[in-house]
């Protein structure tokens, strides 16, 4: 039997890292997401998920270049205030193990991608009777495929923003 879910967003993380001037990876979360994921234990290649993440939410540590992230060079947040991601496809890897496949959209352009899924726990109850379920996952996106294309080039060669970018999801969720 299918059963829906909140995302819990006070326990949730959303991460993302780029290569920055060639020689490290820097690393920011979003702290806003949102959605719903309908799930049956017995059936987990019918589950769907629908995530909302609000591009305002960034946090690199750094208010200078979260600003420089919102503005029109990267994500546009005033005009793409959000990016979803919703299911096409779920094929299983064995245990508790999924290719996750959906559309994200992102700065107005809507694009597959696939997400390793790990670790989707059994559901649970909490403390206070609320039943739970938790997952990982990773998956990696080539920036320019959405539209954000903003770079410098180096002196020394070379760009100050790598294009791959890779997300990794810690999503726990609350029984509706």
């Amino acid at each position: 039997m299918k059963n829906t879910y909140q995302i819990d967003a006070a326990h949730s993380h959303v991460q993302f890292s780029v290569r920055h001037l060639m020689v490290s990876n820097v690393r920011g979360t979003f702290s806003g997401v949102t959605g719903t994921v309908s799930y049956d234990p017995d059936k987990p290649a019918e589950t769907t998920i629908d995530a909302t993440i609000d591009v305002n939410s960034v946090n690199t540590n750094d208010e200078k270049r979260d600003g420089h992230l919102k503005s029109a060079d990267f994500f546009d947040a005033e005009k793409f205030p959000a990016f979803t991601f919703k299911t096409t496809n779920i094929d299983s890897k064995g245990g508790a193990d999924y290719a996750v496949t959906g559309d994200l959209t992102l700065h107005g352009v809507t694009k597959p991608v696939t997400f390793a899924v790990e670790d989707v726990s059994e559901p649970s109850k909490d403390p206070w009777g609320n039943q739970r379920i938790g997952l990982s996952a990773t998956g990696k996106i080539n920036r320019k495929d959405f539209g954000l294309t903003w770079n410098a080039t180096l002196e020394a060669g070379g760009v100050l923003v790598g294009e791959d970018v890779t997300i990794s999801l810690e999503v726990q969720f609350i029984k509706a």
